[in-house]
């Protein structure tokens, strides 16, 4: 499974990069807003360093709207990939876009029927929004388990790409039904690197050095 990382912190995604553990990444224009930056220079800076996909989300909702924004985008850099709101002026520009060559990331998609829809219209990836599902009481990774189903019934391409993504356990889930891509916060990355009993084997056998060294 890839690893996405879903900020546009580029300090954050900068030090998960040196991990190795930075396959793309995702941004929005709520993270974009959190940066105090202007989108264009933010994506060019985290281009100069991520070769892998990296989403841009358009704001317009017509389809004439998001053409002229996610052509823009995509002449940022060859990696960028166009993020658009799974809504009927969605898929249409999505069609429209892939027969461009631009890659499509279908964004806000909360049921299956909806990703069969992205999947027909040609995106590149789908995302799910699995946290916001488990907020209302659904249990999101239902939702990750039905798309796995028909991408694989019927040889969709499109890689399912689980966002929203809460905790260590939505990752777990995530690789366990097969999702291609999990776009990870960077403070559940670093939850999942963290284990009490790492920490108490690591302090032990350096008290043990230490120890043996007289010290």
């Amino acid at each position: 499974m890839k690893f996405f990382i879903d900020t546009a912190d580029v300090n954050a995604i900068r030090e998960a990069h040196a991990m190795g553990l930075v396959d793309g990444v995702t941004t929005n224009p709520s993270l974009i807003a959190k940066t105090g930056r202007d989108q264009k220079s933010v994506l060019e800076e985290i281009c100069e360093f991520v070769d892998g996909p990296v989403s841009a989300e358009v704001i317009a909702t017509d389809f004439d709207g998001m053409l002229a924004e996610a052509r823009k985008l995509a002449a940022m850099a060859e990696n960028i990939v166009v993020k658009v709101p799974l809504i009927a002026e969605g898929l249409k520009a999505t069609r429209a876009l892939n027969d461009e060559g631009i890659a499509v990331n279908m964004t806000l998609c909360f049921n299956s029927l909806q990703a069969l829809l992205a999947a027909k219209a040609g995106a590149a990836y789908i995302s799910p929004f699995i946290g916001r599902l488990d907020d209302i009481a659904h249990v999101g990774m239902d939702i990750i388990r039905e798309i796995r189903t028909i991408y694989d019934n019927y040889g969709y391409e499109t890689e399912i790409l689980v966002a929203s993504v809460r905790n260590p356990l939505h990752v777990l889930d995530a690789a366990l039904v097969g999702a291609d891509v999990a776009t990870n916060p960077p403070a559940v990355i670093m939850k999942m690197a963290k284990h009490p009993l790492t920490d108490r084997g690591l302090e032990a056998f350096l008290a043990d050095h230490r120890k043996a060294q007289g010290s």
